[in-house]
């Protein structure tokens, strides 16, 4: 039961206090005001809200936004460890410098719309807005849940438009210039693996000899490994017990690739709990050591001119900042030199940076040492990550007369939907659609 409590101000005035019981039977304040009535209604609306379940501690919402964020929210909130890892960067640089010291009770929609303006005449990309205030929104949407606040200010709030761009896929030309152009046997074996396969990095980095059944030739995925830039515990490479689907799948490998593999785990001598592709072997194969820091590679020419008309040799400082090149020649001279600085002590706030690998390859290390110079000799015409061979994976079977609900089941798609976008994506897939208009237009001369 409420009750109106009369208190003597400093200056001698009576106020009344009109105080609440909430769900668990403590008392709380709904406010004071200047007459007996006023209390009376205020705490008398606190208890029915109580009643209907709309009203938790008014003092939580009271808490700002930083506070929330860092204490309860980031704690709490189950999610994979890259995506923390992620969301924690993304918090800091774009939500906190706006939000941060707001209470959160405060924040309606109109700063929301505000703070999208503000991140569009900055420059941002409309993906990185949308990214952005996704996570603003998970925010709210649990503290509301949670009764912090009372209102979802994200809620209705547009943000500009993403564009799909269509997607370019691998041909199985491109895909053999690369693979060509891969070195050593191993690592050439990795890449085949993952385009027959159609695996994730982290799933392919994960595969352990006795997830190949060499006689039935299936592949059994049911792991994956995550890696983080910045780990709590020391522990950079964190193996979870399901793929990115959270389900295990099977899915059938050619012979042609089946027996190469076995033949690599009895020459390599691999247990089966050992790893299928460990990064010891990768470095032995290709010749280049695990390191943050490779030499700076020669690079005949000079840039692109810049917004001001200039242009600077490739592998230069000059190239990387006022260039703004990031060709593999002139990222590595800048990561040179940076390396440099931390190593003489002259960068805060960290020293010489040292990846420990427990065996699993680290993503950078491969896309820099092995990927990015493959694909740069195969001299194709657009950028190929190694993502991409999952792409090309998904378009080669749907454009080969492959079951969409196999292919789906074979990627770990959680919707037919997702598998859909991969039909017709190769360059030729319309060359059917020309051939009939050619017979409609010309069946007249026929």
């Amino acid at each position: 039961m409420g009750s109106t409590r009369a208190r003597v101000g400093q200056d001698g005035s009576i106020r009344y206090l009109a105080l609440y019981r909430d769900l668990r039977g403590r008392q709380r304040s709904a406010g004071t005001f200047p007459t007996e009535r006023q209390a009376d209604k205020a705490w008398q609306r606190a208890e029915a809200l109580v009643e209907s379940g709309r009203l938790g501690d008014l003092r939580r919402g009271r808490q700002s936004f930083k506070h929330y964020v860092e204490q309860t929210w980031l704690p709490a909130h189950q999610i994979e460890t890259s995506t923390r890892e992620r969301y924690t960067y993304m918090i800091g640089k774009h939500l906190m410098p706006e939000f941060g010291p707001m209470r959160m009770i405060d924040i309606m929609p109109e700063h929301i719309r505000d703070w999208i303006t503000q991140q569009k005449a900055s420059g941002l990309s409309p993906s990185t807005i949308a990214g952005n205030k996704t996570i603003l929104s998970a925010i709210f949407t649990t503290a509301l849940n949670d009764q912090v606040v009372f209102l979802h200010p994200c809620a209705g709030i547009k943000t500009p438009t993403v564009a799909r761009k269509p997607r370019v896929i691998v041909t199985p030309e491109q895909y053999d210039a690369i693979h060509q152009a891969l070195p050593g046997e191993t690592t050439r074996l990795m890449v085949e693996t993952a385009i027959e396969s159609g695996l994730r990095w982290g799933e392919l980095t994960e595969l352990r000899a006795a997830d190949l059944d060499p006689h039935s030739r299936m592949l059994t995925v049911s792991r994956a490994v995550t890696e983080t830039t910045a780990p709590s515990n020391g522990a950079r490479f964190a193996v979870k017990a399901y793929p990115k689907d959270k389900e295990y799948r099977r899915l059938k490998l050619s012979a042609t690739l089946c027996s190469p593999l076995g033949e690599h785990i009895t020459r390599n001598n691999l247990a089966r709990t050992d790893l299928l592709f460990p990064l010891p072997l990768i470095e032995a194969d290709t010749g280049q050591p695990h390191s943050e820091v490779s030499e700076t590679a020669s690079r005949t020419g000079r840039t692109e001119p810049n917004d001001r008309g200039q242009t600077y040799p490739h592998g230069t400082l000059t190239a990387y900042t006022l260039g703004r090149c990031r060709c593999p020649h002139c990222k590595t001279a800048f990561a040179t030199y940076r390396a440099q600085r931390r190593a003489a002590g002259k960068d805060d706030p960290r020293g010489t940076r040292i990846v420990h690998s427990d065996g699993h390859i680290p993503r950078r290390w491969f896309r820099h040492h092995i990927w990015t110079r493959a694909t740069s000799a195969a001299q194709l015409p657009m950028s190929v990550r190694f993502h991409d061979l999952r792409h090309a994976h998904a378009s080669w079977l749907l454009a080969g007369g492959a079951d969409l609900q196999t292919v789906k089941e074979r990627l770990g798609h959680g919707s037919l939907r997702t598998t859909e976008k991969y039909l017709h994506t190769l360059p030729d897939a319309d060359d059917t659609a020309l051939e009939a208009l050619h017979r409609i237009r010309n069946r007249a001369t026929t």
